[in-house]
């Protein structure tokens, strides 16, 4: 057997009543604003009706990925026509609806907002601690950070069926309108002195989380209102970011207590 063949044979894990497949279903669906997790289109792919799936996943900020035609073959193999979707399994909101909610409600905001997280279980567990210390939303940027799954939705204890989650297209975007809406960026850093408890978590912030090896990006380090650490013995310097993100997520609930 070729490899082309032996990867054709390894069939993907995704369910079948979770795949868009083909064009005019899949426009349909994005017109209909339907929640969708991922788009893979083929390469070499060409036409108008892309071009519209193009256009509009980009005004929803979904993940466009493009793949050889062995990649679509493992979803499907019915007439994919060059183009396969996967649905999501919660229900995205938008971030300024859901910052103008939080307002009018009178509510100080304090979001978290994921930057280079691609673990999907890490995804779990933060949404688990932002949900039980009193977090109104979970911001996810649509690249460079992982999926919600499955497994993601288990870690959560259910909490991602439960907080609010907001997909924006960027980091950059993401801080661009919370700073637009007054609303603070504090991220974690092990280069500054000032430590979490030094900041005034009562305010209405935004707490980044960054990937465990790198932490958060240059972006995030240059436009961040605040730079924290979280102290630590000095036999060691690293936490899993779930866990540094409870750490962080329990100072702020008992500040505002």
């Amino acid at each position: 057997m070729n490899n082309r063949q032996n990867f054709r044979s390894q069939k993907t894990s995704v369910p079948k009543n979770r795949l868009i497949i083909g064009r005019k279903p899949l426009i349909e669906a994005l017109k209909q604003a339907a929640d969708i997790e991922k788009i893979f289109i083929l390469k070499s792919a060409t036409g108008e009706e892309l071009a519209v799936i193009k256009n509009l996943a980009r005004q929803l900020d979904i993940t466009l990925s493009f793949v050889p035609s062995e990649k679509l073959d493992k979803f499907t193999q019915a007439n994919h026509q060059g183009v396969v979707a996967i649905a999501g399994l919660i229900k995205y909101q938008p971030l300024q609806g859901v910052i103008d909610q939080v307002v009018d409600a009178g509510n100080v905001p304090l979001f978290v907002l994921l930057d280079g997280i691609t673990d999907t279980r890490n995804l779990g567990a933060i949404a688990r601690s932002a949900f039980s210390f009193g977090a109104q939303a979970l911001i996810i940027p649509s690249s460079n950070n992982a999926a919600v799954t499955e497994e993601g939705i288990k870690t959560s204890a259910g909490a991602l069926e439960k907080l609010p989650v907001c997909r924006v297209a960027s980091v950059q975007q993401a801080i661009d309108t919370l700073k637009l809406n007054g609303i603070q960026i504090v991220a974690t850093t092990l280069e500054t002195p000032r430590e979490i408890s030094e900041v005034p978590l009562n305010e209405p912030i935004a707490i980044v989380m960054g990937a465990e090896d790198t932490g958060v990006s240059p972006y995030v380090l240059k436009t961040a209102d605040h730079l924290v650490k979280i102290p630590m013995s000095d036999q060691f310097d690293s936490l899993n970011v779930s866990v540094a993100a409870g750490i962080m997520l329990y100072q702020t609930f008992i500040q505002r207590k």
